[in-house]
């Protein structure tokens, strides 16, 4: 396993996260099978965990914290903060009040006095960048977080953060999270390159582009839309709607160069994301030890520059071929509200 500096922390992270989105009701709901898995990754290296409060409803991050029990200070863990978690107001987003309540709700599941890694999970236009900085300070200063970090961030963003940072005198955020696969190569285009100039650690998600890269949806062969991902966003993946025939396109070429390397399709899609220099780590979530297993077999493969060169063929950088799950969308594209004037505005001469 290789390890990279995360930024400026001074923390160092395997090149491969294990990433919990799957343990709990969503995916796997065997804790003790879950356990064993993030005991395996352990085992064979890796040191990063990443999860979330809302994954599965905090069930991800309690499993992760019994599954920690007596390992927890040979790992870096990471979790995040922004979904709504029950009913109500004020019980989501990015505001002081709710980080400073949800921080110890995600300290208690994951059985921890600290989180090495904590990140806001979303953008949040109702929230002052300043407000969302100061208080993931004062945590740091606390001592209940080492440092944070946002995800899935578009690049503006992501400037404007440092650029209040300097002017307040705040902590600025040190990682952030972006999708980043080999059918989703927007954040190459600024994105990656932000981060960079800041001197930010990334850590990617979705390097099997929500399963498309996993070798279950091929070209000409009947697709199984009635579990995983495909149950949630048939659309996603019927292969009768022309946009899909592009991606699947690509994967049978990606198959085939993967093949030539000798390995599977996606260990190739593992090992893509750290050949940029931007990145940092590349969060794997199995859901099942052979997943895992599978996906480790990626981790220990580093692509050439000729390898490199054929996937640009394939899929030209910074291409999206489809829009990453969950990717974070403008408000201003989301709601009408926001890029139409009023009927009275428009009416008037």
């Amino acid at each position: 396993m290789r390890y990279r500096a995360l930024g400026g922390t001074g923390i160092e992270v395997s090149v491969h996260c294990l990433g919990t989105m799957m343990f709990g009701a969503v995916g796997n709901p065997d804790h003790d099978d879950c356990a064993r898995i993030v005991n395996a990754a352990l085992d064979a290296g890796i040191n990063f965990v990443d999860t979330a409060d809302m994954y599965s409803a905090g069930e991800s991050e309690e499993i992760v914290g019994k599954a920690l029990q007596g390992r927890r200070d040979d790992v870096v863990l990471a979790t995040k903060v922004h979904f709504p978690m029950g009913e109500g107001r004020n019980r989501g987003g990015n505001s002081r009040r709710w980080i400073l309540k949800e921080v110890e709700e995600s300290l208690r599941r994951l059985r921890t006095d600290w989180i090495d890694l904590y990140q806001v999970h979303r953008p949040d236009r109702t929230t002052d960048i300043e407000e969302t900085l100061s208080v993931l300070g004062d945590l740091v200063r606390q001592g209940k977080i080492r440092a944070f970090g946002c995800s899935t961030f578009p690049a503006e963003e992501i400037a404007d953060s440092h650029h209040v940072a300097e002017r307040r005198g705040l902590q600025r955020f040190r990682t952030e999270q972006p999708p980043y696969s080999l059918l989703a190569r927007g954040a190459e285009a600024s994105v990656l390159p932000v981060c960079e100039r800041w001197g930010m650690g990334v850590l990617t998600w979705g390097p099997l582009a929500s399963g498309f890269l996993s070798g279950r949806y091929r070209k000409g062969a009947d697709a199984d839309l009635s579990s995983g991902r495909a149950l949630l966003t048939p659309g996603r993946f019927d292969p009768s709607i022309p946009e899909n025939q592009v991606k699947l396109e690509a994967v049978e070429r990606l198959a085939e160069l993967a093949g030539d390397l000798g390995h599977t399709l996606p260990e190739l899609a593992v090992a893509f994301p750290p050949a940029h220099p931007g990145v940092t780590s590349v969060i794997i979530g199995p859901r099942t030890m052979e997943q895992l297993d599978g996906l480790l077999k990626g981790a220990s493969l580093t692509l050439d520059d000729a390898t490199l060169d054929r996937i640009d063929e394939i899929v030209p950088p910074g291409t999206n071929l489809y829009q990453p799950d969950g990717a974070w969308r403008p408000p201003a594209l989301a709601d009408p509200a926001l890029r139409r004037r009023s009927l009275a505005d428009r009416a008037a001469v």
